[in-house]
């Protein structure tokens, strides 16, 4: 049984984040900053109501009829409080369960089959027995993984932009709120990094996947060099051109947001009916479409690591898409030069504080690192990359070879009256023969 770290972690986080910004916003209100006091508890209540309704429907906190638990999901104190012991903390009963582990003879446990990492040759399933204590575990981090990525996307990447904007602008740091955008920004990487381990649990269900040290500090560079380098541009353009920075972020937003129902909507699948056996289809499409306001939370500011496909039961595209990948970091790049660009040019107020074309190239080439620690975890670092086939650079590399201009085809030889040559009858024999598989799509087969 595995130390529940995950758990402890997003419980620290969270506590840290929240006490900081309601000290942080103390210190708004005593100083007549009223507006700036706002945007700090709106930024930090908001995220929270959401853990708060995710722990109560996904973790089912209330299915066992306990009107404290609801009282302090009210109060705010959910993830604190335990369903299970509410005079202890969450985080405590986990260390508890984990303390616990191997005193207790566990009268019923579930047989589980993995396969090994193959060595040499086909990978061994193994099979693993799951007991009552590490099923209960299993059920708290997965709660925590899911409140973790909505306090970090949907809480701490809004708060940590807002206090770099206040910063910017009042040209200082205080320690309250230097504090604050500390612990939301290792909030933000952090809720990044479980979206990596998602996507490999997710892809890699069927194999016991282990990830090292190495892979989980390639990954925090990675993120951290990502995300950073976001918010830093998106707080300077916002400075220079307060106006159009509102349609930069929500073009982006939406374009995020739609494209799943988009892609949905043109394979003519069945609506989803079985994402959860309680829920009707008002309030599937609820969850579908507070599901699709994260994933565009999260692609605003970083790599979501994994693709939405709602035509699919487990709602998550399984398959590597390297082109993807090679798209947005592209894209997002060219973004971010186009908008230091544009703040080199409009920066005004800002152009005696710092220098300009340093700061530019230091926040491309901080981009830059983030692409290049994301290249080494996946060729060097990732748990499951004796399974990529091809590798990641010859897959990126074929990306980059695609962009080049097709060849031109040269005609087929025809004989001198003008009737097609000995290779035309196979071609069109081919092109006959795969012209149906192009339709043979699994649309039957992706009801959730």
């Amino acid at each position: 049984m595995r130390l529940p770290s995950s758990v402890l972690v997003s419980v620290s986080l969270f506590t840290a984040e929240t006490t900081a910004a309601l000290y942080l916003s103390t210190t708004y209100s005593s100083a007549g900053d009223q507006i700036w006091q706002c945007f700090t508890l709106l930024f930090t209540l908001v995220p929270s109501v959401l853990v708060q309704l995710t722990l109560i429907f996904l973790h089912r906190d209330l299915s066992r009829d306990r009107p404290l638990v609801l009282l302090l999901h009210i109060l705010q104190l959910g993830p604190i409080i335990s369903a299970d012991a509410c005079c202890s903390t969450r985080c405590l009963d986990a260390f508890c369960i984990y303390g616990s582990s191997g005193k207790v003879e566990e009268p019923y446990v579930t047989i589980t089959r993995k396969k090994q990492m193959p060595r040499s040759g086909q990978a061994e399933e193994v099979e693993q027995e799951l007991g009552q204590a590490e099923g209960k575990l299993v059920t708290h981090r997965a709660a925590f993984a899911r409140t973790s990525v909505i306090q970090a996307f949907l809480g701490s990447a809004p708060q940590l932009t807002l206090q770099l904007y206040i910063c910017t602008l009042q040209g200082g740091v205080s320690i309250g709120r230097g504090t604050l955008m500390v612990i939301s920004l290792l909030s933000i990487v952090y809720g990044a990094l479980r979206c990596n381990i998602l996507a490999i649990k997710i892809r890699y269900d069927d194999y016991e996947v282990s990830v090292g040290p190495t892979a989980y500090l390639c990954v925090f560079l990675w993120r951290g060099f990502e995300i950073a380098t976001r918010v830093t541009v998106l707080v300077l353009f916002s400075a220079a051109l307060r106006v159009w920075v509102l349609p930069v972020v929500a073009l982006g937003f939406l374009l995020f947001f739609l494209h799943p129902w988009a892609v949905f909507w043109s394979s003519r699948s069945p609506f989803p009916e079985n994402i959860e056996k309680t829920l009707t289809r008002v309030g599937t499409t609820i969850v579908l479409c507070l599901l699709t306001f994260l994933y565009a939370g999260i692609n605003v500011f970083c790599w979501s690591a994994v693709q939405l496909k709602l035509d699919d039961p487990d709602l998550i595209d399984k398959t590597q898409g390297w082109r993807r990948v090679a798209a947005y970091y592209s894209l997002r790049f060219a973004e971010n030069a186009a908008l230091t660009w544009l703040w080199n040019v409009h920066r005004g107020e800002l152009a005696g504080r710092v220098d300009a074309p340093v700061l530019e190239l230091l926040l491309l080439l901080g981009y830059a690192l983030a692409v290049f620690f994301m290249l080494l975890f996946y060729q060097c670092c990732h748990p499951c990359r004796r399974l990529f086939s091809p590798s990641p650079a010859q897959s990126l590399g074929q990306c980059r070879g695609s962009l080049r201009p097709p060849a031109l085809d040269h005609p087929s030889p025809r004989t001198p009256h003008g009737t097609p040559g000995p290779e035309q009858p196979q071609l069109d024999k081919d092109m006959q023969d795969q012209a149906p598989s192009a339709t043979n799509g699994d649309v039957s087969q992706s009801l959730c």
